[in-house]
């Protein structure tokens, strides 16, 4: 049976590290497939007129574009070159919930992310995302230094 790790990609070196850290644990597993996230923050709180939903939807998948383009396919890539099976996913929403969601959905037997970063959601960390994360997960996470 194939054991499947969600790695919490950021855009920044912290990011890096806990690929790199999910590679290892990928090789020592085996038979092991990496499913590669990012989230963007985004509060679906805020009303808008009609208009403004729309250009908020074209922001939402220019958003997503972007960050498959930048972040994601270059993981899913880098990791398919070192002989890793690897997918990529990236979705809006609270970064810890969104993260528990995906690996539930993914059937995932852990999460990796970095405790820190230079920037984006994790240089919160441990003040927010991944505490609460950690708090709340429905399954073991991975803290990477």
């Amino acid at each position: 049976m194939t054991t499947r790790l969600v790695v919490g990609l950021d855009g920044h070196a912290s990011g890096e590290r806990a690929l790199d850290f999910a590679v290892t644990q990928a090789r020592l597993i085996g038979d092991c497939d990496l499913v590669v996230a990012y989230v963007i923050e985004w509060s679906p709180f805020s009303f808008h007129s009609a208009e403004e939903n729309a250009q908020r939807h074209r922001r939402r998948e220019e958003e997503i574009s972007t960050v498959m383009s930048r972040v994601i396919d270059p993981a899913v890539n880098k990791l398919e070159k070192l002989g890793i099976k690897a997918t990529g996913v990236v979705r809006h929403g609270d970064v810890a919930d969104t993260l528990n969601a995906i690996a539930k959905q993914q059937k995932a037997a852990q999460i990796i992310v970095a405790r820190s970063s230079e920037g984006g959601f994790s240089s919160r960390i441990f003040g927010s995302s991944t505490f609460n994360l950690v708090k709340g997960a429905d399954l073991p996470v991975t803290v990477v230094q």
